[in-house]
């Protein structure tokens, strides 16, 4: 057994650490300036910052780094997640600047992998290209959405066209004007098997009927460096039959294709961002006092950091070989250690921030360090890509069968 990164992963890391270094954390300031003077402050990528990072990562060749085959940048799972891992470490800018953000990247890979020659030119080329950006609406308020096959929202056949009515939420990017399009998860056919019901379609952000209601906060925080997340309305939207992508029917197994990649992306940028908490921690413990000795003399400090560094170590490991899995074995092999990652991944990030803000006492709570709104950012992944329940239920139904089976064969 291998721990070791093979010399592509190696150059890509060294280049993209001196990137991050050299470029990426010089410019989270400058970003969060221009964003602040943008005259619509949804619109992120227009800060002029984010054109020369973009510059700049495809001149040393960080660019798509998620997407394999010829149209990204040919990498496995296992080469990808320790280069995911270092652009979490400034999860605002890194991952945008190698057009390596969310959803765009999910919606990536639902184009490349199902889309049709047609669908791929329109919208797959500009957002490999970074000219565009794009949102995944399928989370209703109307219905438990941990439940995919409860969507409501219906996509009708009229003729040559299909007709959308709905209502969705906590749609990532929407608010940014840049988004031109989402995909659409709705019903084809009520009547069918549950998981045959749902179909996706492409749907242009300047179609008639495509209402942005309004931007969701979590915890405060609107997430406009981000794209925001935005609460919008389908009222008798109109689009070609074309824009379907695949058949009818298809939409919840392209669902299960987009969330796996999603699930782990999220983890190893995730495990970014400890590391990043981790470094704050120590730093700050260091150099405040407190009856008499620095902070980071005192016991209970020692141990929340001897504890992190524990709980990323586990996770790391446990994340590579979810990558190794997929990579061998195909998404629907790694189907538990998928589901494993994404249970353990945002507590135990969630619980080393909470750690990381008791050490920086008041000042953790405060926007003069990153800790607050990322403390705030990794509990929405306890809902996104599937609440923690939903996948301990099915993690823990996989494991009764399992046992079963090896007692039969006993």
């Amino acid at each position: 057994m291998d721990f070791g990164f093979d010399p592509t992963t190696e150059e890509l890391r060294a280049s993209l650490l001196d990137f991050m270094d050299g470029h990426v954390y010089p410019a989270e300031p400058v970003f969060r300036e221009q964003v602040a003077r943008l005259d619509d402050r949804w619109a992120w990528d227009s800060a002029p910052v984010i054109a020369e990072l973009r510059a700049e990562a495809r001149r040393r060749g960080l660019w798509n780094l998620f997407l394999p085959g010829e149209q990204g940048a040919g990498l496995t799972n296992l080469q990808y997640a320790p280069l995911a891992e270092i652009t979490g470490r400034s999860g605002s800018l890194a991952p945008a600047a190698l057009n390596c953000s969310a959803p765009d990247t999910g919606n990536m890979e639902v184009l490349a992998m199902f889309g049709t020659d047609e669908q791929r030119e329109r919208w797959l080329k500009p957002l490999l290209e970074g000219e565009i950006r794009s949102s995944f609406a399928m989370t209703e308020p109307d219905v438990a959405s941990s439940d995919a096959t409860n969507i409501a929202t219906r996509i009708e056949r009229d003729g040559d066209d299909y007709v959308i009515n709905g209502r969705k939420w906590w749609i990532t990017g929407a608010m940014n004007p840049n988004a031109r399009v989402f995909i659409v998860m709705g019903k084809t056919d009520p009547d069918a098997d549950r998981h045959r019901q749902q179909s996706m379609i492409l749907v242009p952000r300047d179609t008639p009927g495509v209402e942005i209601e309004r931007g969701m906060e979590v915890f405060g925080y609107d997430d406009h460096d981000h794209g925001g997340h935005a609460e919008m309305s389908f009222t008798d939207v109109r689009v070609p039959a074309s824009y379907l992508i695949g058949d009818e029917g298809d939409g919840f197994a392209i669902a299960q294709a987009r969330l796996g990649p999603g699930r782990i992306h999220h983890c190893m940028r995730s495990i970014g961002l400890a590391e990043r908490a981790i470094g704050l921690m120590c730093a700050r413990a260091e150099e405040r006092v407190a009856f008499g000795k620095p902070v980071a003399a005192q016991g209970v400090v020692r141990d929340w950091i001897a504890e992190s560094r524990v709980r990323i170590e586990q996770l790391r490991l446990l994340v590579l070989k979810t990558a190794w899995l997929m990579d061998t074995v195909g998404n629907k092999g790694a189907h538990t250690e998928i589901q494993a990652i994404k249970i353990a991944t945002p507590t135990a990030v969630q619980w080393i921030l909470d750690k990381a803000i008791q050490v920086h006492g008041a000042a953790g709570l405060s926007q003069d360090f990153p800790l607050a709104e990322a403390y705030a950012g990794i509990r929405t992944l306890r809902f996104a890509d599937g609440p923690d329940e939903v996948h301990k239920n099915a993690l823990a139904r996989a494991e009764l069968r399992r046992q079963a089976d090896g007692r039969e064969r006993s």
